[in-house]
């Protein structure tokens, strides 16, 4: 019996696309079989982030056909062999398309800690899980980036969601030398 009942999903995400990058095929297997329960509409898996970094880059040319889908939420692992997901990170908030480098990023790790989470955070990561994961925890993080969407900042050495939580206006010393930019998805309307 599921813990998920139909009534009780507040989401309909059956348009969602959601890309799993992970090396271990049971956790994929996993993670998959949640996002069904969950409802997603489309589930991608690539074994690493080298292979994740070849399907956005054939995805995001091909977004003119109607047959191809483009990617809403991406969940990585961390430590994967042939593309960590440091590598891909990074790549993704460098790409010079939108659709890839506002990508909502959620890294799934069992290595998540203190130091993982904070590099993955300041690397343009929305959200970070820790393994073995829960279809609690999980729906959590995608309703997390889905409610409450952060503004992405764009500074000289940071691209990506805005790493402050709360809007708290700060009263200490601004100590960045030029003000951060805070950057809109160009839309094609």
């Amino acid at each position: 019996m599921s813990i998920f009942k139909k009534k009780d999903l507040p989401y309909d995400l059956s348009n969602f696309t959601i890309l799993i990058v992970e090396d271990s095929e049971h956790m994929q297997n996993l993670m998959a079989s949640m996002l069904k329960v969950f409802g997603v509409g489309e589930i991608l898996a690539c074994a690493n982030g080298t292979e994740a970094m070849d399907l956005l880059t054939v995805l995001q040319a091909s977004r003119k056909s109607k047959y191809l889908t483009s990617v809403d939420i991406v969940l990585m692992d961390w430590l994967m062999p042939k593309g960590n997901g440091e590598q891909l990170l990074d790549w993704i908030r460098k790409s010079e398309k939108d659709a890839i480098r506002f990508l909502p990023v959620i890294v799934v790790s069992g290595y998540t800690t203190e130091y993982i989470a904070a590099k993955a955070r300041d690397m343009g990561a929305n959200e970070t899980l820790v393994k073995p994961i829960s279809g609690t925890n999980l729906a959590g993080r995608i309703c997390s980036v889905i409610d409450h969407p952060r503004p992405f900042i764009k500074s000289s050495d940071f691209f990506g969601p805005d790493r402050r939580r709360h809007n708290v206006a700060y009263e200490g010393r601004e100590r960045r030398s030029t003000p951060a930019e805070e950057v809109k998805v160009k839309t094609n309307g």
